[in-house]
């Protein structure tokens, strides 16, 4: 089974680490540095441009038949919406999105909403931080890492976000036919899984799977309930592909 996995918002393919170490010898895991990860600059947020189609391009880069698309968080946001509209002799044969913000109804954004994704914005990146980390940080250390995270990646970058997000109830969730595994944290601050069940509600093939004691990175705090998650899905409903 070859699974290609894209990384979120100021992250890098090296998150996927500890999904890969329970994956299994059947696995070939894939991923990508995108240009709103560590190493990108900010130039893929400024006006002009479809960061969706970046999705496209990582697809593309694969040699060979993609059986598992694996988003995280902002890349899943524009994997849905690159999916919904590509050819389906360019999708993978199934997807798995990590930790998704959606809305079904625009009635549900308010403007305490961006307020409060705009106050707790550097928070993600201090549990990234967390998470990532070989040794403890001191907390006030991890913070102001965390804040500088939040001031490279900018305004543009966190409209990007606001705006992928503000755009998810117009998602054409029939076209997405494919089979989806929609994963999330029930302990997720950031993409609250009420957002994963209403997208796999919403969705023809989806099934949900809600890990207990999690928050929002279910490859790195939960990787081997990750790993069985993902395995079991692609043996049920993906078809060519196989997990031994």
């Amino acid at each position: 089974m070859r699974a290609l996995a894209l990384h979120g918002l100021a992250a890098t393919g090296a998150g996927w680490r500890p999904y890969e170490e329970h994956a299994g010898p059947g696995v070939e895991v894939w991923t990508a540095e995108l240009p709103w990860g560590q190493t990108g600059g900010s130039g893929w947020s400024l006006p002009g441009g479809d960061p969706a189609g970046w999705i496209g391009a990582a697809l593309d880069e694969v040699p060979g038949r993609v059986d598992v698309l694996i988003a995280h968080s902002y890349s899943a946001l524009l994997a849905l919406e690159h999916l919904a509209t590509a050819p389906r002799h360019t999708r993978p044969g199934g997807l798995v999105v990590v930790s998704p913000f959606h809305r079904r109804d625009p009635g549900d954004f308010h403007w305490d909403t961006a307020q409060h994704y705009l106050g707790i914005f550097q928070d993600v990146f201090d549990e990234a931080l967390r998470l990532a980390s070989t040794r403890v940080l001191d907390a006030g250390l991890r913070r102001d890492m965390a804040l500088l995270v939040r001031d490279r990646v900018g305004p543009y970058g966190w409209l990007r976000f606001y705006d992928s997000y503000l755009r998810s109830p117009f998602l054409d969730t029939a076209a997405l036919d494919l089979p989806v595994l929609v994963v999330a944290g029930r302990d997720d601050r950031f993409a609250p899984p009420e957002d994963a069940e209403a997208l796999a509600g919403a969705l023809p093939r989806a099934r949900l799977s809600l890990l207990d004691a999690c928050g929002h990175f279910p490859m790195a705090e939960r990787p081997r309930e990750f790993a069985d998650a993902v395995h079991a899905f692609v043996n049920e409903s993906v078809v060519g592909a196989e997990v031994r």
